[in-house]
């Protein structure tokens, strides 16, 4: 492979990829992942950078071309083709554009980044900042082990931060902070990125949660009005990463998108 990634691969079907989040890692989708693999050959990535994956090499970029163009090497490597794509944050971010220039059967995207305004750009990189630094916390194990802490801390990305173990939660900790990939998409241009694609032409649909707190729910508006054709949907009570709020809406969003596209 020329591009190293980890990833968790189940199921029999049509292919479906999940993309995680800015710091994230692929077992984000692990409350979704056994449901969607009933129905689809599934392919939950760590995108470069990030999780178990390498860095992208030194002659390769972590912007969006950088991004895409090394997901699309995976994909081939892999030997899914065009497949359904699922993306929370920047993930999500990289299915709609992936979506739109037509590498991609469908696009779910959860919070995606990019439809923000300037201030929105701003505070959200600014969270995840703070997300970040305060899981270097020489302390944190300890502190994490008690759920009034995790519900606390685990408020600023997840809608229900008590359904969060404090063993996955000390792992996602930890996957943030040695992820060499969080300032390299940051700073080849990842903070001032906004979604300028035009609309994909397979189904779509761009879900938001109610209570995301990274990305303000109100940007669902701006990416209503630049993706007219999508279905768009307010996850009630969901954070910013909403596949363990409510598993089975998730799944249902992504299972829907991947089957409207049969039917085009």
């Amino acid at each position: 492979m020329t591009i190293e990634v980890a990833y968790d691969r189940r199921g029999q079907g049509s292919p479906l990829v999940l993309l995680h989040g800015i710091g994230h890692r692929w077992q984000a989708w692990e409350p979704v992942l056994d449901r969607l693999a009933e129905r689809h050959d599934v392919i939950a990535v760590d995108l470069p950078g990030f999780g178990a994956s390498p860095a992208l090499p030194p002659d390769r970029t972590h912007d969006v071309d950088g991004m895409i163009g090394a997901l699309g090497e995976v994909f081939a490597d892999l030997g899914i083709g065009r497949p359904h794509l699922a993306g929370n944050s920047l993930g999500g971010m990289l299915a709609l554009e992936m979506a739109s220039r037509g590498l991609a059967a469908s696009a779910t995207a959860f919070s995606p980044a990019g439809f923000w305004t300037p201030r929105g750009r701003a505070w959200g990189i600014r969270v995840l900042r703070a997300v970040r630094l305060t899981a270097r916390a020489p302390l944190r194990e300890a502190l994490v082990q008690r759920k009034l802490v995790r519900v606390l801390g685990g408020s600023v990305l997840f809608g229900k931060p008590g359904v969060i173990s404090a063993e996955v939660m000390l792992a996602d900790m930890a996957a943030m902070v040695a992820a060499p990939g969080f300032d390299a998409v940051i700073a080849a241009g990842g903070a001032d990125y906004v979604f300028a694609c035009p609309p994909p032409a397979v189904p779509v649909t761009v879900a938001w949660g109610s209570r995301d707190r990274v990305l303000w729910p109100r940007q669902a508006r701006r990416a209503a009005e630049l993706l007219p054709a999508a279905r768009h949907v307010s996850l009630r009570g969901c954070g910013h990463v909403p596949m363990s709020d409510d598993p089975g809406r998730v799944a249902d969003l992504i299972l829907e998108t991947c089957r409207d596209a049969r039917l085009v």
